[in-house]
């Protein structure tokens, strides 16, 4: 009798474990596999204003303020009742901020909501000389933008006897500056500056010059 009782014991606590186990196979079975996880998104470059850029300005609620104007020689447009404003050299949402700030420190808007857009491009062009392959004046890409590093891959690459360790960017805009890139060094990786980086932006109106090695 006891044997029986044992028995029976022993089925009964199998016949409860696997119906506790149950549920949990058939959950897991059941249960959508985990969706893979998407690349990061290509931050999209925000388009620098510039000389001669024609921009359409709106000021919510305030129709008697939207503007549509030229940005002048100086970098600035002449806003109703605020006078100008600099916007060269900003991207949209720094000139937004900056039109914004403007009102309010002229204390005529206390929350003012401004949008710019671009209704006209400047003509934005770079030049290349010396030591490439095709010399020449080339296109900025009108949302996005081109590093030295790029130029000197659109114009062919260096001659033979072009010093790619000391490229030259005379930049054109604000007071002249001329800045050296050694670009050989970041195409063959050896630089610790990538070929990416800001600081190798071209802005409109920019030369670059390849000088020749010393023979």
């Amino acid at each position: 009798m006891q044997t029986r009782l044992s028995l029976f014991g022993i089925l009964a606590g199998l016949l409860v474990a696997a119906s506790l186990a149950l549920p949990a196979r058939l959950a897991g079975a059941d249960a959508p596999a985990a969706a893979p996880t998407p690349p990061p998104k290509p931050k999209k470059a925000l388009y620098t204003l510039t000389i001669t850029d024609r921009i359409h300005l709106d000021v919510v609620g305030e129709g008697d303020l939207s503007a549509t104007q030229r940005i002048d020689g100086h970098g600035n447009v002449n806003l109703v009742y605020i006078g100008e404003v600099h916007l060269a050299g900003l991207n949209i949402t720094q000139a937004q901020d900056a039109v914004q700030n403007a009102y309010i420190e002229q204390k005529y808007l206390r929350h003012p909501q401004v949008t710019i857009s671009v209704e006209e491009y400047a003509p934005r062009t770079v030049s290349i000389q010396g030591a490439v392959k095709n010399p020449g004046r080339f296109e900025l890409p009108t949302e996005s933008t081109l590093s030295v590093v790029e130029l000197v891959t659109k114009a062919g690459g260096f001659t033979d006897i072009g010093k790619g360790s000391d490229v030259r960017i005379t930049h054109a805009s604000g007071t002249k500056s001329v800045q050296h890139v050694d670009v050989q060094a970041i195409i063959t990786g050896k630089s610790k500056i990538k070929p990416d980086d800001d600081s190798l932006l071209l802005q409109p109106g920019d030369i670059v010059y390849v000088p020749e090695k010393l023979i």
